[in-house]
């Protein structure tokens, strides 16, 4: 995915910057950077490779030789930014966050001509903030090039550019990703998350629309491109990435994920399949909530059977290999043997993508003497890889666990009946749940349905983007 977050303050807001990003580092795991700017000295920047270090240490040395009323930061989860870029528009900071799926197109068809060129990275693929700045550099001005460069992209892009005059915010064209504006007493910021600046003593502002550009000076911000109608914010951002105290349009992200797993405990009672279970557990550390939610609607008591043992390894996705990755996920899991140990477990996971830990996670609990383990997602089978952001993007669709399994059940066939396999009150759906259930090991398996997620996000269904889900934009 990744995150940003810029200020621009009226004294030095070098430790705003440093802080509001840092707060973004659950968004991301191999980039941060940070850009400032001073009217006296110009810009300053740095880029740091945060891939086995948090954001917080690399860019802790680097804060004595900052200064400037301005600055943006960012994690990035794909290339190294912000850049700085020199351009007949003028000298600028820029970050993106977004994917773009026609670089190689683009590439092709706007700078194939002698006297352009990309610096390669080691993949020999294109920087893609340096591909938006590209496009953006066609234009003979910054709000028109920002609106060239998100027309031409097929995905998303989210930017942020740092120039003399203060900073540009721009929402990806349907909203997919947030962008809110916080004001404090000196200053205004923009991010990703409302949380980080509120930490930081700003408070809600302004929440942008999709489209919009807007101007952020230390006395406000004025927009300069409008919203556009039509918005498809991601649906994941409440389910798995958000943060819990952050609100998108409108919606907190702890609320949602308590008012999901009341949902999906309602509609199972309903419907006569609630197992019989001594606990209700989320699996750490986003499934939480879900399963706290769970467990109030179905009289079920919550417990924590494992907790995950962070200090040394905060995020499970990190490092770069799968098999070191998987490792590391099992020498966090600490068992409470007296929650397990001949217990009926039901767990809440935040989502079932390739479920490769999750089979790590059952073998570890019945290795730890549970009698058995009842798993719930709290969004339905992703069935399609995220074209538009960072999340549950892969190199086929068949690393996803509900498609690889249709491919099981019924070969290429079985690809025509995604929408059947992915209800499963079908017989299509239950044959794919049982097939799970015995490749993963658990006692069953339940997913909330699309219109119980849809319920628990609360704001327009036809703003939301659905796509892993249905394979309809």
């Amino acid at each position: 995915m990744g995150g940003f977050f810029g200020a621009i303050t009226k004294q030095d807001c070098v430790l705003d910057v440093f802080f509001g990003t840092d707060y973004h580092s659950h968004l991301g795991t191999k980039r941060g950077g940070m850009a400032v700017y001073d009217r006296k000295d110009g810009f300053q920047r740095q880029i740091h490779n945060i891939e086995n270090t948090p954001f917080r240490t690399k860019f802790d040395k680097d804060l004595a030789e900052f200064h400037g009323c301005s600055g943006i930061g960012c994690i990035s989860d794909t290339d190294p930014q912000p850049l700085l870029v020199r351009s007949h528009l003028g000298l600028y900071a820029i970050t993106t966050v977004g994917i773009i799926n026609n670089a190689d197109a683009l590439v092709e068809r706007y700078f194939s001509d002698h006297g352009h060129q990309f610096m390669a990275m080691s993949s020999g693929k294109v920087n893609a903030t340096e591909l938006v700045a590209a496009l953006i550099n066609q234009k003979d001005d910054l709000i028109s090039g920002i609106r060239h460069a998100q027309d031409e992209i097929d995905g998303s892009a989210t930017i942020l550019i740092l120039d003399a005059d203060g900073i540009l915010a721009a929402r990806d064209k349907l909203g997919r990703l947030p962008v809110l504006i916080g004001q404090g007493e000196n200053g205004c910021c923009v991010s990703f998350e409302s949380f980080a600046y509120h930490k930081l003593g700003y408070h809600d502002a302004y929440e942008l629309g999709p489209r919009e550009i807007v101007r952020v000076t230390a006395g406000g911000w004025k927009t300069l491109s409008p919203a556009g109608e039509q918005m498809k914010i991601c649906a994941f951002l409440w389910t798995y990435y958000g943060y819990p105290n952050s609100n998108y349009e409108g919606m907190n992200v702890e609320v949602m994920r308590y008012r999901n797993g009341e949902i999906m405990a309602r509609d199972e009672v309903h419907r006569g399949q609630l197992p019989k279970v001594d606990y209700v557990a989320g699996v750490p550390d986003s499934g939480v909530p879900h399963a706290i939610g769970f467990a109030n609607r179905s009289g079920k008591p919550f417990a924590r059977p494992f907790v995950k043992y962070t200090p040394t390894w905060p995020r499970s996705f990190m490092p770069t290999s799968q098999e070191a990755r998987n490792q590391v996920a099992k020498m966090k899991q600490i068992p409470v043997p007296e929650l397990i140990e001949g217990k009926k477990l039901l767990f809440v996971d935040d989502s079932i993508v390739r479920g490769t830990q999750l089979r790590e996670t059952v073998e570890f609990l019945y290795e730890s003497g549970a009698e058995e383990v009842h798993m719930r997602s709290a969004c339905p089978p992703v069935m399609y890889g995220c074209k538009y952001l960072n999340f549950s993007r892969s190199n086929s669709d068949m690393e996803l666990l509900a498609r690889r399994t249709i491919q099981e059940l019924e070969g290429d066939e079985g690809q025509q009946h995604i929408e059947e396999y992915a209800d499963a009150s079908t017989e299509r759906g239950r044959c794919m749940l049982r097939a799970i259930c015995e490749k993963l090991g658990f006692d069953s398996l339940g997913y909330q349905s699309l219109d119980g997620l849809l319920e628990a996000i609360g704001i327009d269904r036809d703003k939301i983007c659905t796509y892993c889900w249905t394979g309809k934009e």
